[in-house]
């Protein structure tokens, strides 16, 4: 039961390390040689393998453990990287995504992977005894001479010129192993403190794993260092065994003649100063990498040092705290408004700075609940990948904007629709090589999906270079399947006549899917994302391919708004929304095509009457003689609201209708103002679209 405290660490970091394994592997298909891909996957294999037996997860630490063979053969270049290779590496991935699942569910881990474990063996050809790894060509290994300390050091030209100039220096060499106790808590920690000492003594000339490695914790609980020192070996031992929660130090002296140098350690040539100098950079480069230093990346030795400064929070608590300061920013409002009728100016300014201390706090607790959309996309290249190569398609596929923020809340909602986007490209968009090949395209497919903040929007694109989406073809089966009738769609505009795909009724026939080539789960993306108070659009060329834009707004809970007066109602519309506002006379409205319009600055800009639109009655004696004109604007499209008067600017906090009251057209949510009374907050998407 003591590890349970454990578990949530054991499945979050796995779920990081599963993802960015992900990432690796379908780099290393595109790049089959490339060694440092093949050790970071080897390092987060050994990682897993770690951690799972640690936690008593005996299957996963197995696989991880075959997985770590079949990958240290590739590195050494003992094995050829091949399609079946990769095809193993990602069947693993998909086991061990299984088995951490099974485990968050449940605790345990009963999936079996022998059948996979088998599949790995036989690539690595496991007959020959696992103990002879057969040595790197590129690399001499450093000899044990006590037969104490079994892991190999590799050394390049230069590392072996280093030793070459210590011996001839006089210096002592040797090899140390540091095993830490299994109960240590900041090993990373432990290792710069060992570092450290050894550093005012002598050179750390490599260590193994790498010093990035241990100061990112990527390491079991011991470490090999190879070391130059005056110092003897008693000296050196003593002082790695005072630093506390140190298990076992040993050390082996490697002599000139390990090297085939002569005793007196005399180099093969004359070492030029430049070399000496190369021998001091390599000091400092080891150093540097383990001393903790401010605005590096090497803040993390540092933190751990101090201890741990993250901590994970359940979302709901956050939502309670953005609650809490927008009652906060609802008593504030009102506080000022008392203070202006009663005229307390004693009371303005502490006003003044309880409004800067809400704002930041605001500030803060919205940057909490952010989160890069990074966490929606990460999934998708993988997915790309397979599903084009059920399909037989060859798709290069771009991610752009992966540090775009959003909302938790919509981050979690969005990655179903995205799936479905991606599928339909793949599916039905891009056509196959050869096809491609005869209309002058392209072999590959161009897939693209990406994400930018617009004004108070998120937009997401999914665009693709495949057939498009046939207008006439749509309009055949708009009328078939009773959606409209031909003269309806005679008056409809391009863009209406694609959206009729998002209707539920298109999708139902299998056949449909070749003929929009795009029909498959629309309505579904749409409902979803009209679930998020976003926006669907559709472009699209034929024989050109097709673009999804997804527009979403960032959820603020406070927001600033401008309170505009309608009949004896006060209704606000948010900030970000407003280009200007104008006031007009009746004579300024023209009509054309039966939609009121007035002329500003040369363009047409379309009225919208919230007095009509909200059926509001208006007032005893009132006379039509001025409209105030609030100038809203959703991307391109532009429209002036007509309201009878502008009450000013303020900081309003969104309140959700409930249930009952959701989803009504042109209504976001409600506000309390300083005086207690409720005014809706107008959505404007709806009403200017």
């Amino acid at each position: 039961m003591g590890m349970s405290q454990y578990l949530q660490v054991f499945l979050d970091e796995s779920a990081e390390n599963l993802q960015r394994l992900n990432e690796l592997i379908l780099e290393l298909e595109k790049d089959p040689g490339n060694t440092d891909l093949l050790n970071e996957v080897f390092r987060i294999a050994h990682t897993l393998k770690g951690m799972s037996a640690t936690m008593g997860f005996d299957t996963i630490a197995e696989l991880t453990h075959e997985m770590e063979d079949l990958l240290d053969q590739l590195r050494k270049g003992e094995l050829a990287s091949s399609s079946d290779v990769v095809d193993v590496l990602f069947e693993c991935l998909d086991t061990l995504e299984v088995m951490i699942d099974e485990v968050r569910d449940t605790g345990k881990c009963t999936v079996e992977a022998s059948s996979i474990i088998k599949k790995l063996k036989s690539l690595s050809g496991e007959e020959r005894p696992v103990v002879e790894v057969a040595e790197s060509p590129k690399a001499s290994k450093v000899s044990e001479p006590h037969g104490k300390i079994d892991i190999p050091v590799e050394l390049n030209e230069y590392d072996k010129e280093v030793i070459k100039e210590a011996f001839h220096k006089t210096f002592n060499v040797y090899k140390i192993k540091v095993v830490l106790d299994e109960g240590c808590l900041l090993k990373a920690a432990r290792a710069y403190i060992v570092f450290n000492e050894l550093g005012s003594m002598g050179e750390i000339i490599k260590s193994v794993p790498p010093a990035e490695d241990i100061e990112e914790e990527r390491f079991e609980n011991e470490f090999t260092l190879l070391y130059i020192s005056k110092e003897g070996e008693d000296t050196i031992r003593s002082k790695i065994e005072a630093i506390s929660e140190i298990k076992q130090v040993e050390i082996a002296k490697i002599e000139a003649e390990d090297f085939g140098l002569s005793a007196e350690g005399a180099p093969s040539r004359e070492i030029k100063e430049e070399e000496i100098e190369k021998v001091i950079k390599a000091k400092e480069e080891v150093k540097a990498k383990m001393e903790p230093k401010a605005g590096q990346e090497n803040e993390r030795v540092l933190r751990q040092i101090k201890g741990m400064r993250t901590i994970r929070v359940d979302t709901d608590r956050l939502d309670d705290l953005m609650n809490l300061v927008g009652e906060l920013v609802i008593n504030k409002t009102r506080l000022v408004q008392i203070g202006s009728v009663y005229k307390l100016t004693e009371l303005d300014e502490t006003l003044a700075q309880i409004g800067r201390i809400t704002n930041e706090l605001q500030a803060v607790v919205m940057k909490l609940r952010m989160v890069p959309i990074e966490h929606v996309f990460n999934r998708f290249p993988r997915m790309v990948r397979d599903l084009a190569h059920e399909e037989g398609k060859e798709v290069e596929f771009i991610m752009e904007g992966k540090e775009t923020e959003l909302d938790r809340t919509v981050i979690d909602e969005i990655g179903d629709p995205l799936v479905h986007l991606l599928r339909n490209a793949i599916d039905h968009g891009i056509e196959p090589p050869d096809e491609r090949e005869r209309l002058g395209k392209p072999r590959k497919g161009l897939l693209k999906l990406s994400a930018r903040h617009e004004g108070n929007y998120v937009v997401i694109e999914v665009q693709d270079d495949g057939r498009g989406m046939d207008i006439e073809k749509i309009k055949k089966k708009a009328v078939e399947r009773g959606l409209a009738t031909p003269e309806e769609l005679e008056r409809m505009s391009e863009n209406e006549i694609l959206m009729l795909t998002t209707l539920p009724g298109f999708s139902t026939s299998d056949k449909i899917t070749e003929v929009s080539g795009r029909g498959v789960g629309l309505d579904v993306v749409k409902s979803k994302v009209e679930a998020l108070n976003g926006v669907l659009e559709l472009q699209t060329e034929k024989g050109a391919g097709t673009k999804v834009v997804i527009k979403l707004p960032l959820t603020l809970a406070i927001i600033q708004a401008l309170l505009t007066k309608v009949g004896e109602e006060i209704y606000a519309i948010p900030l970000a929304n407003i280009d200007e506002t104008l006031s007009i006379t009746p004579q300024d409205i023209k009509l054309v095509r039966n939609q009121e319009v007035v002329l500003l600055r040369g363009s047409v800009l379309p009225l919208v009457k919230l007095r009509e639109l909200l059926d509001v009655p208006a007032k005893e004696g009132e006379n039509g003689e001025e409209y105030a004109v609030v100038v809203a604007r959703v991307g391109e499209r532009r429209a002036g609201l007509v309201v009878d008067s502008l009450i000013g600017q303020q900081e309003i906090v969104i309140k959700s209708l409930g249930k009952l009251l959701k989803g009504i057209k042109g209504i976001s949510g409600a506000t309390i103002l300083g005086d207690g009374r409720v005014a809706l907050i107008l959505d404007v998407v709806p009403l200017v679209a």
